[in-house]
């Protein structure tokens, strides 16, 4: 990631960058082990910033080699078995449908990340910083996961609803089970795309916790810049 795209991702999110820095902007470093800690919730901060508003964007999810919802692998007959027989548009509508919900859900890991900073102490900071590539990153999903997962649910199921992916996923499984000698496992496709945009999430965290630990160029603050400079 270029110095540039992260400023502008930055200042397209400074609502909630801003509300992730009051957590700990105010507290001043006693020690260099303290500024070390401090670094590594900087570096979090511009990380959980810069997912959430790259996930939460339209074609977000979509548009993106990354996170992209695909098919369930059990659902790939289905998709097979349609596009033979001219109906490839109800795969298509669907997949879209899927990732317009991951983008719809995605501000909802806001106020979620905001509370695991809250709780973050500097101690627990600095074991992070000691760790690989995406420490921080694991350290997150660890911690955050299961209430990603509640709280992504019912936007998911409402905007799938919304946007027409549930009418595709019925009409396109009604449409399958009519082809001859065919037949699909059944599958809580809510729960798929509420796991799997969980799953994107903590992708593109991980992306830039790579970035900053490793590309010079992503270190954008004086702080970060000190922290992991070596």
């Amino acid at each position: 990631m270029t110095t540039r795209r992260s400023q502008l991702l930055l200042c397209a999110c400074l609502p909630l960058e801003a509300q992730f820095k009051d957590i700990f902007g105010k507290l001043k470093p006693k020690s260099n082990g303290d500024k070390n800690g401090l670094g590594i919730k900087e570096a979090l901060t511009i990380g959980l910033t810069n997912a959430v508003g790259l996930a939460s964007r339209p074609d977000g999810f979509f548009a993106s080699a990354l996170i992209k919802i695909l098919l369930p692998e059990k659902l790939r007959p289905v998709e097979k078995g349609l596009r033979l027989v001219g109906a490839g548009k109800l795969i298509d509508d669907f997949v879209l449908g899927m990732n317009r919900a991951a983008e719809k859900a995605a501000p909802a890991a806001k106020e979620i990340f905001l509370g695991a900073l809250k709780q973050m102490t500097i101690s627990d900071a600095l074991q992070l910083l000691r760790g690989g590539d995406t420490a921080a990153t694991d350290f997150f999903r660890k911690t955050t996961s299961e209430k990603l997962i509640c709280a992504f649910r019912p936007p998911i199921s409402e905007s799938m609803q919304a946007v027409g992916a549930m009418k595709a996923f019925n009409d396109m499984t009604a449409r399958f089970k009519q082809i001859p000698f065919m037949r699909s496992d059944s599958i809580d496709i809510e729960g798929y795309v509420t796991t799997k945009a969980v799953d994107g999430i903590f992708l593109l965290v991980a992306e830039e916790e790579k970035q900053i630990r490793t590309n010079p160029a992503a270190r954008i603050t004086p702080l970060l810049k000190e922290v992991f400079g070596r």
